[in-house]
């Protein structure tokens, strides 16, 4: 549970103009398109609801993993025009929380898994952990906040 933060002006482009006002009806198809963008990727959570006040999502369910939790926020966050994520997903099976890594101009999975694990070969641990909200190693940009999990124990 907490409160995360993103670039507001990074990421996919969800709402139409109209949902950039600040009134009932703007509300509510920002909460479609992002329950909408979080349902698309087949994440399993239950309970999932959300809420939306200006530029911040406040989000609610029950994950059955950590990562299934982070990449609820993740998918959220990465949106244009959403600055906060406030956390309140429950997890059932607690792990060890990845790092978030907001990427920087001319990074590279390789470069990220270098500096995170010593070794540019790990980038497929990287992806793997974005996925499904990542379709190609090599489509990443600045502002994107990534998942860094925790190397496994047998690559330790």
């Amino acid at each position: 549970m907490g409160l995360f933060s993103f670039l507001k002006n990074a990421g996919a482009k969800l709402f139409s103009h109209k949902a950039e006002e600040n009134d009932e009806s703007a509300k509510l198809d920002k909460i479609i398109a992002l329950k909408e963008a979080v349902l698309n990727l087949d994440l399993d959570i239950n309970d999932f609801d959300l809420d939306v006040d200006g530029d911040t999502v406040k989000v609610k369910g029950v994950a059955d993993s950590q990562e299934i939790r982070e990449k609820v926020i993740l998918a959220l966050g990465n949106v244009n025009g959403i600055a906060t994520v406030i956390d309140e997903i429950e997890v059932i099976k607690p792990e060890p929380e990845a790092v978030f890594y907001e990427v920087k101009s001319g990074d590279t999975l390789s470069k990220i898994a270098k500096a995170h694990y010593g070794d540019a070969m790990k980038y497929n641990l990287i992806f793997e952990a974005n996925k499904p909200m990542l379709k190609d190693p090599n489509l990443i940009y600045p502002g994107q906040v990534l998942r860094i999990p925790p190397l496994p124990e047998d690559e330790q």
